[in-house]
């Protein structure tokens, strides 16, 4: 085995490749695996500087042992026999920094060793939870799952990413679509797959009734809930919404007017806007105007920008900016938005629907995209059944006893 020096080792410190790939997979949702992730989460937890970072706050909490039970009651079957497939290598995507983090425990908790590339980028996240990583490995409490896990960084030039691939039995590869075709130019083995996250798109509806009806605190929370779909990762997460729909009636202005205050206002507070943004949102409203019916929507500065639209273009989808940047159109019934979804559409995000509803829209429509409808607030909530797939059951393989 001749492994590439082509990369930087960032967990654990060494690492003897010849035994890393000889370790044998595990039943998912292990006892073990359990208490590591239990472990990291209590010592992230106990960390000051991770308050700083909402979403390493969230990754700890999913780690936590009593949510870890409770996946393990969803995602496992008493009378099925799986086991992990071996080796998975994880190729995290540069736009949410703590991706890393989830993919690598999905892996881990379907019974896996996992070897994953971070961003080439530089986040403080990463640096955070590597660091905890570290901790619990030098306790010698965790070695039989710690062993499991190798944390690399590498830039496109690198060859690392084709020894990788030439020796895992899963390729996880988050990322646009022109990442997953660079990658998928090395090879992996015959009885190898790859489990891709492509390029998506987002989007979110509201009821105009909801909005009303709620109490001023409701209103903050959606607000809160809203910005955390979209500017926490500044709106360059495949889940965050960019195309806003909104019921009609006659109290639909009065409804925008209060939500996008209170969004407004809280983002405002919380969100420093850079000003190649500003001047980046500016641009796409320009270039939207040209090619689709629009105005823009009067707002007190560039932290929110807002485009109304005349029609319904099929490709909405290309004219999708960043930090807070977002199309409106009105419908008189979700069925409307139908026609433009395609396998890109990833989440929905909604506000004041039944569920009943909305698994009628679905259904009628035989939707093509949309893998996950969620209430705002939860279209970051990360799933171990992501884009249409159970992560456990890919990671794992079934055996058959008669």
């Amino acid at each position: 085995m001749q492994p590439s020096s082509n990369y930087t080792l960032l967990y654990p410190r060494q690492i003897e490749w010849e035994s890393f790939v000889q370790q044998k997979p595990d039943i998912p949702f292990a006892d073990n695996v359990i208490d590591f992730l239990n472990a990291l989460s209590s010592t992230i937890l106990k960390d000051r500087t991770a308050r700083i970072y909402p979403d390493v706050v969230t990754f700890a909490f999913f780690c936590r042992k009593a949510n870890l039970l409770s996946l393990k009651e969803k995602y496992t079957n008493p009378n099925e026999l799986r086991l992990g497939r071996g080796l998975l290598f994880h190729i995290a995507p540069s736009n949410v920094p703590i991706n890393f983090g989830y993919s690598l425990v999905a892996g881990l908790l379907a019974g896996n060793s996992n070897i994953v590339r971070v961003s080439s980028k530089q986040f403080p996240q990463v640096d955070l939870v590597i660091k905890h990583l570290h901790i619990l490995i030098e306790s010698n409490q965790y070695d039989e799952v710690a062993k499991r896990i190798v944390l690399v960084r590498y830039d496109r030039s690198s060859d690392a990413s084709a020894f990788f691939s030439s020796i895992c039995n899963v390729r996880v590869i988050w990322g646009g679509d022109a990442t997953i075709q660079t990658i998928r130019q090395n090879a992996i083995p015959a009885r190898s797959f790859d489990v891709c996250f492509a390029d998506r798109y987002s989007i979110a509806a509201i009821n105009p009734d909801a909005i009303l009806s709620a109490s001023d605190t409701d209103i903050k929370k959606l607000a809160e809930s809203f910005y955390n779909d979209t500017y926490l990762f500044d709106q360059n997460a495949c889940s965050a919404p960019h195309t806003i729909f909104w019921l009609n009636n006659d109290k639909l202005e009065a409804a925008k007017t209060r939500f996008w205050e209170a969004v407004h206002n809280y983002t405002a507070e919380k969100y420093q806007l850079q000003a190649v943004m500003a001047v980046d949102k500016l641009t796409a409203f320009y270039r939207q105007a040209v090619c689709v019916d629009i105005k823009k929507e009067v707002m007190p500065d560039n932290v929110v920008v807002r485009t109304e639209l005349g029609e319904l273009p099929t490709n909405i989808e290309d004219y999708r900016c960043a930090c807070g940047y977002f199309s409106e159109y009105t419908i008189d019934s979700l069925y409307e938005i139908a026609p433009i979804i395609t396998i890109k559409y990833q989440s929905l995000g909604y506000y004041g629907f039944e569920r009943e509803d909305l698994i009628k829209f679905v259904k009628h429509n035989r939707l093509q995209g949309l893998d996950r409808i969620v209430p705002i607030g939860e279209t970051t909530a990360f799933s171990l059944t992501w884009d249409g797939y159970n992560l456990i059951e890919m990671f794992t393989r079934i055996l058959s006893i008669i």
